[in-house]
């Protein structure tokens, strides 16, 4: 059914659209995937989101402990509306819920801790699929999380200045990452079920009132 489907939907979507739709689906990756923890600022959040979307990421986890989790749509550009985003925020034991989650999906765990005692991102094998872990502005990633990971990580930085605003140590390790696993003999890409997933939603994310459309669709056939 879901096949009938998009291939109903496609005809309410100009041919320029769909052919945007199927060519950004093909850069999209859950090898790599991005973990925020209790970020506040929402001009950093949206931008993480905007980056994200930039480089074909398409799942972000968001761990909420203090803060809310918002989303400024003036500086995300509505990237968010293409991503998957996984809150977790109803359980006290979140984080860990988060973490275990990952792993049990097979995903490396990666702090990226600003440390002498972190590796450089340069140093880091692409083996596994890896989760990418970022902590709140002024503290950064809690221990909990830094315990629970299989590696921590640091961009070479060469000023006076600690750190990289979060915003941007996203965009840095995101670039350099994604362009590193498409060089190299990986499997990034997601799988042609998963493509057909994401298109249906982003066809759906395209058309105006395409559940009420659907529906008549369906009554109209009966099912």
């Amino acid at each position: 059914m879901q096949k009938e489907l998009i291939t109903y939907l496609s005809d309410f979507i100009t041919e320029e659209r769909n052919r945007k739709l199927k060519e950004v689906i093909q850069h999209r990756t859950r090898f790599i995937t991005v973990v925020l923890e209790d970020l506040y600022q929402t001009q950093n959040i949206s931008a993480v989101m905007r980056t994200c979307e930039c480089f074909g990421v398409q799942d972000v986890h968001i761990i909420e402990k203090e803060n809310d989790f918002q989303i400024h749509s003036a500086i995300s550009m509505g990237a968010n509306k293409w991503l998957n985003l996984y809150n977790y925020k109803n359980n006290h034991d979140n984080i860990r819920e988060c973490i275990k989650n990952l792993k049990n999906k097979g995903y490396q765990i990666i702090a990226t801790v600003p440390s002498e005692q972190s590796i450089s991102i340069h140093e880091l094998a692409l083996d596994t699929p890896m989760a990418f872990c970022f902590g709140t502005e002024l503290t950064g990633l809690s221990n909990e999380i830094v315990d629970m990971a299989d590696q921590c990580v640091r961009i070479p930085m060469y000023g006076f200045t600690e750190s990289f605003n979060i915003s941007n140590s996203v965009a840095i390790i995101l670039s350099y990452f994604i362009e590193k696993i498409k060089k190299e003999n990986i499997n990034w890409t997601l799988s042609e079920a998963e493509k057909e997933i994401l298109y249906f939603e982003w066809l759906q994310k395209s058309i105006k009132e395409s559940s009420l459309i659907i529906d008549k669709y369906l009554e109209a056939r009966n099912l």
